[in-house]
């Protein structure tokens, strides 16, 4: 069940496209990663995908609601974490989520606010003042007052970013867990391998969709895979027995190192070090050459230019 879906989604200022033809689709449950450089537009999709800028042209629909017609009933049902959220930063923890909190009627105020600090992590610290809390623990506010109502949908934008390493990595926990329960969310995001770590699949985007897939996928795009065999002692002509492999289809030596290229990674690997134990070799380790995620976004913005 695909509760975000846009088609043709697009948004101009003036002379500017902001948003051009976006047409994808969001599971249910799925953590979608949407990557692009600073402009893409990757704020103002979210903006209209929460209902608050329409769309020039183009439609959305979140959750069975269309975003440019529904706003007041797409807002009981989506949460959004903005880049630099803002609170009271005179009053308490409690207070700024209890406030937050009275503007959705159905919900039980205290024990929402309770529950999400908890979660959060910042019972304790509830009735400080929020002026007084690190960035890190804002986040954390925030994304508890994105939670309050328990939408379907939740919207990231940039939920890590200016956080130190340690409140990154606390705030992609939080993420995590509430992917493990099943929340849907899309997730703008410079940070490439949070993106991997967190997200089913990626979109990268610039102003349009340019791929929109898994990390390993995307990376077979672009990449051809590769067997690395790691043996103690490289011998020449093991690699000229090998490079006559029907399944092999190139074959290079580095070092201790054969890289190779199989017809069937899968499949062809345990054939493959049978015929090098067979023929002497003395094999180390076995494994895949990876390539970073940063390496299919870059190759894929750059082919966009």
């Amino acid at each position: 069940m695909s509760l975000i879906e846009t088609f043709n989604l697009s948004r101009r200022f003036g002379n500017i496209n902001a948003v051009e033809d976006l047409t994808l689709t969001v599971e249910a449950g799925e953590v979608l990663g949407f990557l692009g450089p600073n402009g893409a537009g990757k704020t103002t999709t979210i903006r209209m995908l929460a209902g608050m800028i329409a769309p020039t042209d183009g439609y959305a629909v979140v959750a069975g609601l269309r975003t440019d017609q529904k706003v007041e009933q797409l807002h009981e049902v989506v949460g959004l974490l903005t880049e630099t959220p803002g609170f009271y930063s005179r009053l308490s923890a409690k207070y700024n989520l209890e406030y937050f909190a009275r503007f959705y009627p159905s919900i039980n105020t205290e024990t929402q606010v309770e529950k999400y600090l908890r979660l959060m992590g910042l019972w304790e610290r509830r009735e400080g003042k929020v002026g007084t809390f690190s960035k890190g623990m804002k986040h954390r506010l925030a994304l508890a007052r994105a939670l309050l109502h328990e939408p379907k949908v939740l919207y990231l934008d940039e939920p890590t970013a200016g956080l130190d390493p340690e409140a990154a990595g606390e705030v992609g926990d939080m993420i995590r867990n509430l992917s493990i329960e099943g929340r849907t969310i899309f997730l703008s995001t410079h940070n490439l391998n949070e993106a991997e770590q967190l997200c089913n699949r990626i979109a990268v985007f610039n102003t349009r969709l340019l791929a929109i897939d898994t990390p390993d996928k995307l990376r077979r795009r672009f990449f051809r895979r590769q067997i690395i065999v790691q043996l103690e002692a490289m011998d020449p002509r093991l690699t000229k027995m090998l490079g006559e492999l029907p399944f092999v289809q190139d074959i290079s030596e580095e070092g201790n190192q054969l890289i190779l290229q199989l017809t069937e990674p899968e499949s062809n690997r345990p054939e493959l070090v049978k015929k090098i134990v067979e023929a002497g070799g003395r094999v180390v380790a076995v494994s895949e050459k990876h390539y970073p995620l940063e390496e299919v976004y870059l190759k894929l913005i750059h082919e966009e230019a």
